[in-house]
């Protein structure tokens, strides 16, 4: 049936070498970061961009995926052994040891709060280890050679980039689950091979941060960890103290949880999180800065998360000036539908149905507006039932669906048949 449509309404070198970005939404801003998004937790949009789909290494970061995907495969309460392989990361680390056990919840407050990169590896290989053959997940974690190790820490990346795959972020690969620098041959179906770095870009890692605090069934948890101040432990005769270093917590008021990150190849990096008025604010940075700029990502953070309460609030679909107007709507005409007069063109009566799919509303800037579009048959056939599908209405902000209501018949009709007709008939001979 014909349908009708009525408008109503490559890392840090190279991109240095970049010339100045056009922001996604507003004015342009001075920032240290050469890739950064500022979103709306709520609805993934980006809200400012500088180079955010640029694919880069995110350093320490990583441990954000780390951290969300432990959390919903095991228990906090779970208790692991440390391998000989775990032991050997490089620093930032907790100096476990090969055999010392430890809890999960323990090395989680380590993983998230000093970003201690031995931890992040026992804790991949314990739930990686579920993931391998059956004698390797009988075989105690203490006695795993380093290529043993290896397939476990693969295992948990993969299902790190699964659930980036879930979360549709198409230019994010994990290798590592510390966020140490890395690089993998995959060998495809045909033999042919292909080089992955360890990478994601801004709007993928603000993405992945906006999950784990508004979508994650396990995000209660994520962020009582994230936002601990201090986190003291003892394991195997030993006394831990692990201190959060994420000093935005303290900066600006709503402030919730974030994870910064170093390396060579990286820079300095961070991906933090600000909720106030009901709104709620993600920052990724990346390659913000190299030793001496540490404190680069503070500045941006601030920028960002001020511009965003300063000009973003939230703008109801349902508003006057905003929501679909249903007088736009007229009765679709049906063939062989019945009427009061013999040969009238029969028609029905639609409407918007109640409780339609996506969002209630946005955050907008001031300048911003919602533009509505309708799509419906041009015509039915008898018979026609009440709440028959015949149209949709879309809320767009550019060029992106953000809500869509269906449009239903309000009443029924019947068809045209012999007995209708014979009905008519003997009307018009007994008037």
């Amino acid at each position: 049936m014909r349908m009708k449509k009525i408008t109503g309404g490559f890392f840090c070198a190279l991109f240095l070498l970049l010339s100045v970005p056009q922001p996604v939404h507003g004015e342009e801003m001075e920032l240290y970061a050469t890739a950064a998004v500022l979103m709306d937790a709520d609805s993934g949009r980006v809200l400012y961009g500088k180079n955010e789909d640029a694919v880069m290494a995110m350093a320490s970061t990583t441990k954000i995926m780390t951290c969300i995907v432990v959390l919903e495969t095991v228990s906090l309460d779970d208790t692991l052994t440390v391998s000989a392989y775990a032991a050997s990361m490089p620093k930032v680390k907790l100096y476990i040891q090969k055999g010392e056990q430890y809890a999960v919840r323990d090395l989680l407050h380590s993983l998230m709060l000093e970003s201690h990169n031995d931890s992040a590896v026992a804790l991949a290989e314990y739930v990686g280890k579920q993931f391998l053959p059956a004698q390797l997940q009988e075989k105690d974690t203490a006695d795993y050679t380093a290529e043993e190790s290896k397939m476990a820490m693969a295992a948990f990346a993969a299902q790190m980039n699964q659930k980036a795959a879930q979360l549709g972020c198409e230019n994010t690969w994990f290798i590592t689950p510390n966020g140490l620098d890395a690089t993998e041959i995959i060998v495809q179906e045909d033999g042919s091979t292909i080089q992955k770095e360890h990478c994601t870009t801004a709007r993928e890692l603000a993405r992945i941060l906006s999950y784990c605090i508004r979508e994650s069934p396990c995000r209660d948890a994520f962020l009582e960890i994230t936002r601990t101040a201090s986190h003291s432990f003892s394991a195997n005769g030993r006394n831990f103290s692990c201190n959060n270093h994420n000093a935005f917590l303290n900066m600006m008021e709503g402030a919730l949880t974030g994870k910064t990150g170093f390396t060579n190849k990286a820079g300095y990096c961070y991906v933090g999180a600000l909720e106030r008025e009901g709104r709620t604010f993600v920052v990724a940075l990346l390659a913000c800065g190299w030793p001496n700029n540490k404190t680069y990502k503070w500045s941006d953070t601030r920028k960002l998360m001020q511009y965003g309460i300063d000009n973003y609030f939230y703008k109801s679909f349902g508003e006057e000036g905003t929501a679909f107007d249903e007088s736009m709507l007229k009765p679709l005409p049906v063939r062989n539908g019945q009427t009061k007069v013999l040969g009238d063109q029969a028609f029905v009566t639609v409407r918007v149905e109640e409780g339609g799919e996506g969002r209630e509303g946005l955050l907008m800037r001031a300048d911003e507006a919602v533009r509505t579009e309708y799509t419906m048959e041009d015509h039915l056939t008898a018979p026609v039932s009440r709440g028959t599908s015949v149209g949709k209405v879309e809320y767009f902000l550019g060029d992106t669906v953000y809500r869509t209501d269906i449009i239903v018949t309000a009443d029924e009709l019947g068809a045209v048949d012999p007995q209708w007709c014979l009905w008519q008939i003997l009307g018009r001979f007994l008037l």
